[in-house]
């Protein structure tokens, strides 16, 4: 079984699932605010894993990965929603960071 998958596969698996067992996207303006939830929650465990907040009873037990997932499910969500090829944005942002910040980070002298 293949065991990697591509942005566009993603994309693509999203939409099929979303069609077929969640019966349909909820509105971008919903997703946009189950996007910030699902931040949240990520956030939540960032602060706990590696800050200095102390795990609630309630945090024990979540797991990183499936926090940043779900992140990325609603993200590829609102994308096929609004007719976003995130494949294509990724390579149009690699492209612009590249001649943006070409230097950029090499002269910052908090970095050395």
């Amino acid at each position: 079984m293949k065991t990697e998958i591509t942005i566009a596969e993603a994309q693509e698996q999203v939409d099929q699932w979303i069609k077929t067992v969640g019966v349909r996207y909820f509105n971008e303006l919903t997703n946009m605010t189950i996007l910030m939830e699902e931040v949240g929650e990520l956030a939540r465990i960032m602060s706990r894993t590696y800050g200095e907040q102390s795990f609630k009873e309630s945090d024990k037990g979540k797991d990183l990965g499936d926090e940043m997932a779900d992140v990325l499910w609603v993200l590829i969500c609102l994308a096929n929603q609004t007719g976003v090829d995130l494949t294509e944005a990724m390579r149009k942002n690699f492209d612009k960071k590249n001649i943006r910040d070409k230097d950029r980070h090499k002269n910052n002298e908090k970095l050395k």
